[in-house]
């Protein structure tokens, strides 16, 4: 039976109760971007793969050129920046892994950016 709602996205749902509460907390008109044609949010995809010893970061930024790219590492979030005529985007992601930002190797072709860092060690030798 169908009921009409064969359409219908639970995230969506989700982020209504997310912005819901934060602005009951807030008491500020806080407004989560779900994506729409104009934005990077209807875009962009972007996945993180643990590999043995390494991390790696895939994104799909279409129409942005390599120099309007800017990619930050504090060793746990990832920042990529990145503009075009049309659009800017910010997106900080979380590692699942703590890793070297040292390490980091980054390519852009065809609009699909990718990061790869070597992940750090967990524990550091003391010298007495």
């Amino acid at each position: 039976m169908n009921n009409g709602r064969d359409d219908h996205d639970p995230i969506d749902d989700i982020l209504r109760e997310i912005e819901r509460v934060m602005n009951e907390m807030m008491g500020d008109d806080v407004h989560i971007d779900r994506g729409d044609s104009t934005g990077f949010g209807s875009d962009l995809h972007l996945d993180v793969f643990e590999e043995n010893e390494r991390l790696r970061v895939v994104a799909d930024l279409p129409g942005v050129e390599k120099d309007a790219i800017d990619l930050k590492c504090d060793g746990d979030v990832l920042t990529v920046a990145a503009a075009s005529d049309r659009r800017d985007y910010e997106e900080r992601i979380r590692l699942p892994a703590t890793v070297d930002e040292h390490s980091a190797s980054a390519t852009y072709n065809n609009g699909v950016l990718e990061v790869t860092f070597d992940r750090a060690d967990d524990s550091a030798d003391i010298d007495i």
